[in-house]
This record gives structure tokens, sequence and C-alpha cells, in this order.
């Protein structure tokens, strides 16, 4: 055992984030916390790095074991180069033997100006010196919250391998889905103020968090049911009770002083999308310079009515620049963007615009409006924060005290509740929690609109996505059906073909063998569910028929009749238009499996 954390306290003011809970590490173990936003997840690891004392209970570490920290927010000494801020601190006999690892790992965080200024460094920058700096260094245990916020897909897939690789031991915050299935061991999930402990990967977390979830209340099903039964032994005459054992009424008062598990509010992304018109977002031939570079070259593309795009590539090498030139907030240097009248752009930016740290959380919602349209119809601003998680007492608390994840959370809100038709995402997963992200990639895949997100994160991209782009860097950007993993797999096809020199007509068979056809995940639901919605839709104008001709001499039902069917003939136009394409899709992928069985 390297580590033992014993019965530790942490509050925040009349929050209690950690609640006399214990912590253990062992040699070679590799564990993952997880979390809501605010549970506390950054404090445990505070308290294990011994940055934060706890109130009571102790962290007590074996002797001799080195312990390297990556915080959320690294602080950085003035004055120093990259190089010089790496090894910060280090006896000087320990820099030379690990100089030429710090460099190789500076370089594959795409830092390669050892000499620069850190001052002259972007945030991002700064945060993968600062992961450098932890990597490079030699320990028996890595402590990283959030290591994976401003890199790119690129340096993410290397940190993976990295961390697989590593013999020491490994205590991470993180919410990248593929780092908690290939790289930990154990994942420990921050709830409550209490610790969960799941032996294995993000698989066997998912079904063990069921597990526990379903014992618990199976055991309040049962108390409840205890309960009941002895409540009308107690409400017996007095007569009658009076012959009762005073245990029993005893063990009903314990009982019923008992405290079942609180039913978990759970995330409610709801809010109204405004109707979107044929014309979307068209790019004709747009090419973008930035000083003396160009990001973007002569690249058109049309966005469809319920297009689901990523954008990927290194980091500087344009992904938010083409998302600026998509929303309009950026003009090309040539070419054209065409945006149609009916657009209504919701753009979720990297960074958290400006908020008024002394403002209230409830006053900023209002500023959108005292009453916001969701598809359930009208909710006041209090009622829309609790569907984000922002419970009554936190709404009317300073924005200032809310935690970055909490913030973000709070952006999203306004973005969605502006009612947009077209959502353009900028590193939408940063600072946000599992169930966020679920509940966030369940509210995209029923959103009516079209989607575009840039994103590093690649289980959120497969899950999400119908198309890539990619941004190479030089001006050219290319695109590639299906998600993140689709594009890897065709990018690795392309390069053994390079590398073996095939033939033209054998590198087309070998594509068309490595890249199959394939429904997304999303498309697959989709093509299950087509045909009934399509029956409903026409089921629903049969019967709106009828009773027009039933309301034929009511000229004010019958407008509003009217209004109703156009609305439905639009929608039934549109599931029409997808249910050509998806079975010319099917039809595409089986023909492509017969004569992939003949060969």
């Amino acid at each position: 055992m390297l580590l033992s954390a014993e019965e530790i306290t942490k509050t925040y003011g009349a929050r209690v984030l950690l609640d006399h809970v214990s912590f253990y590490l062992d040699a070679g173990q590799k564990v993952g916390i997880v979390g809501r936003n605010g549970a506390g997840k950054s404090t445990l690891l505070r308290m294990l790095a011994k940055m934060e004392e706890p109130e009571t209970g102790r962290v007590m570490w074996d002797p001799g074991v080195r312990v390297n920290n990556l915080p959320q927010a690294p602080v950085f000494e003035g004055g120093t180069t990259v190089l010089e801020q790496v090894f910060a601190g280090a006896a000087d006999q320990a820099r030379a033997p690990a100089e030429y690892e710090a460099k190789t790992i500076l370089t594959r965080l795409g830092v390669s100006c050892f000499d620069q200024p850190m001052a002259r460094l972007s945030g991002g920058q700064r945060k993968r010196v600062a992961l450098a700096s932890v990597l490079a260094r030699p320990c028996e245990v890595l402590i990283l919250d959030e290591p994976t916020n401003h890199l790119d897909s690129e340096m993410v897939t290397w940190l993976e391998d990295y961390l697989r690789g590593m013999t020491g031991s490994l205590v991470m915050v993180t919410h990248d889905r593929y780092f908690l299935e290939r790289v930990v061991n154990r994942i420990v999930e921050v709830e409550d103020g209490a610790l969960y402990q799941y032996p294995g990967n993000y698989e066997t977390y998912l079904e063990g968090r069921t597990q526990r979830e379903e014992i618990a209340a199976a055991s309040e099903r049962k108390r409840q049911s205890i309960l009941r039964r002895e409540y009308q032994w107690v409400m017996q005459g007095p007569t009658a009770r009076g012959t009762k054992s005073r245990e029993r009424l005893e063990r009903y008062e314990a009982l019923k002083g008992q405290k079942g598990p609180e039913e978990k509010n759970r995330l409610e992304l709801t809010a109204s999308s405004s109707r979107l018109g044929k014309k979307t977002v068209e790019l004709k031939k747009i090419s973008k310079t930035l000083g003396d570079r160009l990001v973007i070259g002569e690249f058109s593309c049309q966005l469809l009515r319920d297009d689901r795009v990523g954008i990927v590539g290194a980091n500087g090498s344009g992904k938010s620049t083409l998302l600026n030139l998509i929303a309009g907030r950026l003009s090309p240097d040539s070419g054209s963007v065409e945006i149609g009248e009916t657009v209504r752009i919701g753009y979720f930016s990297q960074e958290n615009p400006p908020m008024d740290p002394g403002m209230r959380v409830i006053d900023y919602v209002k500023e959108i409006g005292n009453t916001i349209e969701t598809p359930e119809g009208r909710l006041t601003a209090s009622q829309l924060l609790e569907k984000f998680l922002f419970p009554r007492d936190v709404q009317w608390s300073p924005i200032g005290k809310l935690s970055g994840g909490e913030k973000r959370r709070l952006f999203l809100l306004s973005i969605l509740a502006a009612a947009p038709n077209v959502l353009l995402l900028d590193e939408p997963t940063n600072d946000l929690d599992l169930e966020t992200l679920m509940t966030l990639e369940d509210y995209l895949e029923a959103f009516p609109g079209a989607v575009v997100t840039v994103s590093h994160d690649r289980y959120f991209l497969d899950k999400t996505v119908r198309r890539m782009f990619v941004v190479e860097g030089n001006g050219r950007v290319t695109a590639h059906p299906g998600g993140y993993t689709d594009y890897l797999n065709e990018r690795a096809a392309a390069a053994r073909v390079k590398a073996t020199g095939e033939p033209a007509e054998k590198q087309a068979a070998r594509r068309e063998t490595t890249h199959r056809l394939k429904f997304s995940y999303n498309e697959q639901r989709e093509y299950e569910r087509i045909d009934d919605e399509i029956a409903g839709l026409e089921e629903k104008l049969a019967d709106l028929k009828v009773e027009q001709q039933q309301k034929a001499t009511d000229y004010v039902a019958l407008q509003a009749l009217q209004g109703e069917q156009q609305a439905l003939e639009q929608t039934l136009d549109e599931k029409m238009d997808r249910w050509v394409y998806l079975n010319d899709l099917a039809e595409r992928i089986t023909r492509q499996e017969k004569e992939m069985e003949k060969r």
C-alpha cells in the first residue's frame, strides 16, 4: 500500500463535500475518479497530494514514495523558459538524464520551442508544459486532474498509450470514457459526500453502479413495507399494544429514524428549437489566412438540416477558425458563407463568456427571459435552473461560488434556452461531468436541427457525429464519413496501402474490405424506428383531415387545423427524405456484404 487516507472530511461553507471517507492506493493501481461537477473530485485530489489539509482524518504516504501532481490550475514560476519550468525545483543531477525524455514528451504535446518564455505561451500550452513536467520526472505515483483538457485527439491517443504502459500507480480525475475503459483498473465515484469503489474499468463501473442503485432501491422498498406493517401494529388500541414488547416499539422507532437513499435529481436538457427551413449554412470555396499562414483553403460544404459533423485536427490547425466561419463570426478572405433566413445559431464556445462573479445565478438566466419556452411548456427561470441541476439555494448564490463545471453547465443552459436550430459546439466536453455528457449526447441525438462540434473527446465523437471534417493545418480540410474511429481506421488503411505500394485496384478492394459501410449508432436506431414514425404521422394527418371536415363551418378552428396540417406535412416530408437515405444506405450495406462474401 502506497497511500492511506482515512476518515477524511472536507466542507465548503455549509456544504459537506467529503464526509469521513477513506481511500487507499496499492502499487500498480490505476484509479479513475468520477462524479458530478462540484461533488469534490478535485478537492479529494488536492488532499491526496498534500496541497490541502482535511478537516478530520489523515493522509499518509508510504515513506520514500515520489508523487508527481498535475492540478487543475497549475501555478508557474515567473521569468522561466519552457524547459526550466519542466524541471523547476528539481536537482541539477536529476535534470541531465531526464532532459531528452522531457523534450520528447514536450514535442508529443505540441510544444517544440524549449527556450521560449512561459509568459508567451497560451493557457493551453502552459497546461501541456505542466503535464510534461509531471510525466518527465521519475515517480511512483501520478496524480492528474483532467489531463486531457487542451490536448488534441492525437495527443490524447498518445497520452492514453503512455499511461497504459507506465509501471507506476495513477490517480486521475477524467471524463474521457476511453481512458476509463482502457487505462484504469479501478473507479471511485464521489457522490453526496461518500466514495463508492468499483474494481475494473468503465464498463464494469456502469454495471456496478446500476447494481448498487438497484440494491439500495430494493432495501428501501423492504424498509417501507416493514414500516407500514409496524405502523398498523403501533396504531392498535392501548390495551392491545400494552401486551406487546417494548423492544418491538424501539425497533419501529429505530427503523423509522433511518434515512433511505435520497432520490437523485437527473439533469434534463430541455429547450425549444426554432423551425429550420430548407436552407441552412453553405460554404462556397472559402479561404482564410491568419498572419502569413493559410488556415482554410477553398473549402466548400453544405450543412444538412439534421447534420451531425465533427471537426478534428491538431492544436492550432484552424478548427475554431472553421467553426467561426460557419457561425459568421469571421469573414472569409475569399469565397462566401450563406446562412439561411430561418437559421438561429447557438454557439457553445470553448471558453465561457465573461460572467460577473457577483451576479446571482438566477439573474444570469433572467437576462434571457423570466420565462422560457420548452417542449414541456413555459418554464420560469427558476424551474429551468432546477432541470439543469441548480437547486434553489444555489440559484440565489453568486456565480463566483460555482465550480468550473457548474459555470460551464450554466453557459450551456443559456445557449439552449435561446431556442437555436443550428448548434455549434467548441470543445463541449471540457469540464462537463459524465452524467452531463451522457445527457448532452441524448439531447443531441433528438435535436431537430444541425450540430457541428469541435472535440477531442473520441467517445463523444463516435457517439454523436455522422461525418468528420479534418483540418490539416495547411489550408486543406478533408471530409470523411462516420465517426472518429471510422476516420482512424480509414487513415490506418491508407497508410498500409501507401507502405505496401499495392496497385490501384487492390488498394480500392482493401479500402472497401477495411472500411465496410455501416450504420452509425444513431442511424441504426433511427432506421429501426422510422417506419413506425412515418406511419404515425400519416395516421395523424388522416385524423386531422377528418376533423377538418367535421369543423368545416368553424373558420377559426379550421384555420388552426390547417396550420397543424402544414407542420405535420413538413415533418412527414423530412422523415421521407431520411427514409430514402437510410434505406439506400441499408441496401448498399447489404450489397457490399454479399460482394465481400463472394471474394
